[in-house]
C-alpha cells in the first residue's frame, strides 16, 4: 500500500468518522420504569396549536366557559380492543384518551416482576391521557371572535357501550355528537377495523354556517406522542413533525433550545409526527388548495434526558353550508415501510432511509431497493435477524469478490514494487515532484493502478451509511436479540459500563462487538500494509474506527464485523493459496494512462512553464 492509497484510506476514515460523531447518539440514563415513562409527555407545554387567525390566549381554550354552551354531561371512557391495538377514548371533547399497541413491547417489559401483569406497563403507549390530554380537536373561531377547542366540549356517544373488541376484517364505528344550546351540533365519526392501524373519522358540522368565521376551522394534534425508548437522546434524534404537499415531503425539525413554527397554505396531502419507531398520520380524504397546515415543535432537556414534543394542525376549508361533512384517515403505529407503503397515500415517504454529505440520491436508493427487500426476503425463511444480518454480509461480499481480488491484488504489487520507490526517493530525495512522477512511470510501467487498493472501500461506504441508517430506524430489529449477551440488535450491546466518559467520542460502555469489529479491523491492517512509514495506521484506524462504534446499533457492528472476518479470509486465500502475481511489465504502458499519470503529466507541464516564464523575467 503506498501513500496514495493510505491518503485514500485516512481519508475516507476521517470523513466517516466526523459524519457518525455528529450523527450518533448519545448515551443516558435508563428512563424510570413503569408509569412514569408512560405520562412523561404531561410534563410539556400543551398549549394548543394557534396558527395566525387564531391569535387568543391558551386560558379561553381551556379556562372560559364555552360560547356554543351545552349539557354538562358525565365522562364517558370507551374501549376498542383490536388485534393490532388497544384504544380508550373519552367523550370530553370526543378524543383518544390513550393509545396502546399489541404488537410492541416497552424497553422495561423484561425488567418488570412476572406478578406485575399491567397492560401499562408492558406495551408501548403513543397516546396517554393528562389533565386537558388526548388528542384530535377541533378548534376554530365564532364571529364573535371567540375560540372554541372541542376538547372542553361534552360530546354523547352512540352506541354507548364500555368496551368493544374487533378482529380481522371486522369495523367499528363511533359516533360522538355535541348538541349547543340553540341545536347545532358538531359530530365525529371514528370508524375503527380488527386488523388496521388506520382509521376514517369523519367530522360533520350541522346547522354552523352563522357560528364559523375565517371560513377555516382547525382539525388539531396538539400532544404529541409518546417517547417510548430507552435512549431519549436517539429518539429524539430521530424524532420531528412533518408535511407531504406538492408530492414532496418537508421535515419540520426543533433546535435545541429553540421552538419552531411552520405555517403552509394550500393543499395538503397530510400531517405527521414520528418518534424512532412510531408515527400519527392524518391525511384529509380530499386535500383541498385552500386548504393547509400549522406546527409547532421544541427540543427540551427533561430530567437528564432530551424531548422533542411536535403539534399539527390541518387547515379545512369551511364552505359557510348548513352541513359539511369531511373525512380524514388517522394512523397511528409503527414506522413499517412496506405497510405504509400498502396505504397507497405517500405515507412510506415518512420513512427515513438517511443521507451522507447531501448523498441522499445514493443512500437512499441502496436502501430502499436493496437492503430492506433483500432483509424482508430473508426474514421470510429465517427467524433470527442476527442470522439474516450475517447471510447479508456474505452476499455483500460475494457480490464484490471480482472487483476486490483485484484489488488485492493490485495491493500486493504495489508492495512488491516498494523496493523499486524506496530506490527512487533515495535517487532523487532532493526532488519530491521527481519521485512523484517517476513512481508514476512505474504504476504505468507495471499496469497497476493505484486507488485500486481503496476502491472496495470506496463502494462499501455508501453501503455501510446506509446499514447505518436503516438500522437506526427499521422497526423490525427493534428488541430482536441474537445470541449470547446480544439482546437488541437496534442499540449497542453493551458487555461493561465504564465509571467515566471518555474525550471526543463521549463513550461510557464497551460493545462486545465494537472491540470484535476493531480486531478484525488490525488484522486487515496487519496484512495489507507493508510500508514502514505507513504502520501508524496498522494502530490508529481500528481504535478510532472501534471508539465511534462503540454507541452504534449492534446489528451494523455484526455487519461490520462480518464483511472484516470475510474479508481477511479473502485476503489470505488471495496472498496464500494462489499467490501467482508477478511483476511483469505491461504490452503497451503508455496506450491508456491513469487518472492520477494524468494529473501528474499535467502538474509537471504546468511547473515547467512556470520555470520558463521566471527566467525569461530574468
Amino acid at each position: 500500500m503506498d501513500k496514495n492509497t493510505s491518503l485514500a484510506f485516512v481519508l475516507i476514515g476521517l470523513i466517516l468518522i466526523v459524519w457518525l460523531y455528529f450523527n450518533s447518539p448519545t448515551q443516558v440514563p435508563k428512563q424510570q420504569k413503569g408509569k412514569a415513562d408512560t405520562t412523561a409527555i404531561a410534563k410539556k407545554d400543551t398549549a394548543a396549536v394557534k396558527p395566525p387567525a387564531q391569535k387568543e390566549t391558551q386560558q379561553q381554550t381551556e379556562e372560559e366557559v364555552s360560547p356554543l354552551g351545552g349539557k354538562e354531561l358525565p365522562e364517558q371512557i370507551i374501549t376498542i380492543e383490536t388485534d393490532l391495538a388497544r384504544i380508550e377514548l373519552t367523550t370530553k371533547g370526543a378524543r383518544i384518551k390513550r393509545y396502546f399497541l399489541n404488537g410492541y413491547k416497552t424497553w422495561y417489559h423484561n425488567e418488570i416482576e412476572p406478578k406485575d401483569t399491567n397492560y401499562y406497563n408492558q406495551h408501548v403507549q403513543l397516546v396517554n391521557y393528562t389533565k386537558n390530554g388526548g388528542d384530535f380537536n377541533i378548534i376554530f373561531v365564532t364571529k364573535e371572535g371567540k375560540l372554541v377547542n372541542t376538547s372542553s366540549l361534552d360530546f354523547s356517544a352512540s352506541p354507548s357501550n364500555y368496551i368493544y373488541k374487533i378482529s380481522g376484517k371486522d369495523s367499528l364505528a363511533l359516533n360522538f355528537t355535541f348538541t349547543a344550546d340553540n341545536g347545532k351540533e358538531i359530530k365525529k365519526n371514528f370508524v375503527f377495523y380488527g386488523n388496521n392501524y388506520a382509521s376514517k373519522v369523519n367530522i360533520e358540522l350541522d346547522n354552523m354556517e352563522d357560528v364559523i368565521s375565517s371560513y377555516r376551522y382547525d382539525l388539531v394534534w396538539q400532544n404529541g406522542i409518546n417517547f417510548v425508548e430507552e435512549n431519549s437522546v436517539d429518539e429524539a434524534n430521530n424524532s420531528h413533525s412533518s408535511v407531504f404537499s406538492a408530492d414532496e415531503l418537508e421535515v419540520i425539525k426543533a433546535k435545541p433550545g429553540e421552538k419552531v413554527t411552520k405555517d403552509i397554505n394550500g393543499k395538503v396531502d397530510y400531517v405527521a409526527m414520528k418518534d424512532k419507531y412510531f408515527a400519527m398520520i392524518l391525511a384529509p380524504a380530499n386535500p383541498s388548495s385552500d386548504g393547509g397546515a400549522y406546527f409547532e415543535g421544541t427540543h427540551l432537556a427533561v430530567n437528564g434526558g432530551v424531548r422533542e414534543y411536535y403539534s399539527a394542525s390541518l387547515k379545512v376549508p369551511f364552505k359557510n353550508q348548513k352541513i359539511q361533512k369531511d373525512s380524514f384517515t388517522l394512523f397511528l403505529g409503527p414506522v413499517d415501510y412496506y405497510m405504509l407503503k400498502s396505504y397507497k397515500k405517500n405515507f412510506e415517504q415518512i420513512f427515513e432511509f438517511g443521507s451522507f454529505l447531501g448523498l441522499k440520491f445514493i443512500i437512499k436508493p441502496i436502501s430502499e431497493y436493496v437492503m430492506l427487500p433483500l432483509f424482508h426476503f430473508l426474514s421470510g425463511f429465517i427467524t433470527n435477524w442476527g442470522l439474516v444480518i450475517i447471510i447479508f454480509s456474505i452476499l455483500i461480499k460475494f457480490a464484490l469478490h471480482p472487483l476486490t481480488r483485484q484489488s488485492l491484488k493490485s495491493m500486493k504489487k504495489m508492495q512488491m514494487l516498494q523496493p523499486k520507490i524506496t530506490e527512487l526517493k533515495e535517487k532523487f530525495k532532493d526532488n519530491p515532484q521527481k519521485v512523484q512522477q517517476e513512481t508514476m512511470k512505474l504504476y504505468s510501467t507495471y499496469g497497476i493502478n493505484p486507488m485500486g487498493g481503496c476502491l472496495p472501500s470506496l463502494l462499501q461506504m455508501p453501503i455501510l451509511v446506509a446499514l447505518w441508517s436503516l438500522f437506526n430506524v427499521t422497526i423490525e430489529i427493534r428488541q430482536q436479540p441474537f445470541i449470547l449477551w446480544i439482546k437488541n440488535l437496534s442499540s449497542p450491546d453493551v458487555i461493561y459500563r465504564l465509571p467515566f466518559k471518555l474525550p471526543l467520542f463521549n463513550v461510557d460502555a464497551i460493545s462486545g462487538l465494537a472491540v470484535l469489529m476493531g480486531v478484525t479491523m488490525f488484522i486487515q491492517q496487519k496484512m495489507s500494509i507493508k510500508d514502514p512509514s505507513q504502520k501508524a495506521m496498522i494502530y490508529v484506524m481500528p481504535v478510532m474506527f472501534t471508539l465511534m462504534f462503540m454507541g452504534f446499533p449492534s446489528g451494523l457492528n455484526l455487519y461490520y464485523f462480518m464483511f472484516n472476518l470475510l474479508s481477511i479470509g479473502q485476503q489470505y486465500y488471495v496472498n496464500k493459496k494462489h499467490d501467482n502475481v508477478e511483476l511483469v511489465p505491461v504490452a503497451n504502458p503508455n496506450k491508456k494512462k491513469g487518472f492520477l499519470a494524468r494529473m501528474m503529466e499535467s502538474a509537471e507541464k504546468q511547473a515547467q512553464e512556470q520555470r520558463k516564464a521566471a527566467q525569461k523575467k530574468r
